[in-house]
């Protein structure tokens, strides 16, 4: 009698094994994930021009509040989420952990950086200079941004899996316990929503010019109003 293999579909079951998952990012990082590099985009898109001021104000307020609100999480979230699991990857031997790690604290201070010398530069408390250190700030973090990006599609060639991927679903490919036992949707629909509320509050209350640059405004205003009455007067002069 000639045996049969009885493994039911072998090949189906290879391919079930193939696709296995395991979560490793909980919902709160990647919506902290996303809003702040949506926010960081939108704010460098409306930083030319008078008439997105407000929104560049706004979404500066929003990434100070994003940054506050990922540090904190840093401290109280899951373990793959702790700023320790990031200083342990930095302390890891060289490797594309560490690289990864490496651009994520660069992103951190380069958003600190950007959003406290905007927040100088709107309230009047540096000179004019912080203009210029604030724009240069929000450009460094932009050439920091491309490269993570870039970083990020080197390692998932590298490794034959898509990293972005994982920030979007908070599933990571291949066999192995969860490293989040949470995924805590509820707390990333809420942060959700607090950012949509401030964003309607600075609708209904737009923020507005410091001081000094409606004194400016003003000054430059009435130069431009009496130099056509000394014009007048040059002319006068040139007829008598």
């Amino acid at each position: 009698m000639t045996s049969v293999d009885e493994t039911p579909f072998p090949k189906a079951a290879g391919r079930a094994a193939a696709v296995r998952s395991r979560r490793t990012v909980d919902a709160p990082t990647r919506a902290l994930h996303w809003l702040l590099a949506g926010c960081f985009a939108g704010a460098y898109a409306s930083a030319e021009g008078d008439e997105w001021r407000a929104v560049h104000i706004t979404l500066g307020y929003t990434v100070a509040g994003l940054l506050a609100a990922r540090l904190a999480w840093g401290l109280v979230g899951p373990r793959p989420a702790r700023l320790s699991s990031l200083a342990a990857r930095l302390r890891a031997g060289a490797g594309s952990s560490r690289w990864l790690a490496l651009c994520i604290v660069a992103l951190l201070v380069g958003l600190a950086a950007t959003a406290a010398t905007g927040y100088l530069q709107y309230a009047g408390l540096a000179g004019e200079w912080m203009e210029e250190v604030h724009e240069f700030a929000g450009n460094l973090m932009l050439a920091g941004a491309v490269g993570h990006v870039a970083l990020v599609a080197v390692v998932s060639l590298l490794r034959g899996r898509n990293l972005a991927a994982t920030m979007l679903t908070g599933l990571a490919p291949g066999p192995g316990p969860d490293l989040v036992k949470r995924n805590r949707g509820g707390l990333a629909a809420a942060l959700v929503v607090a950012v949509s509320g401030f964003w309607a509050w600075q609708w209904q209350h737009p923020p507005q010019l410091p001081e000094r640059h409606e004194r400016t405004e003003h000054a430059e205003a009435g130069r431009g109003e009496q130099l056509p009455a000394a014009a007048r007067g040059h002319h006068d002069d040139d007829e008598d």
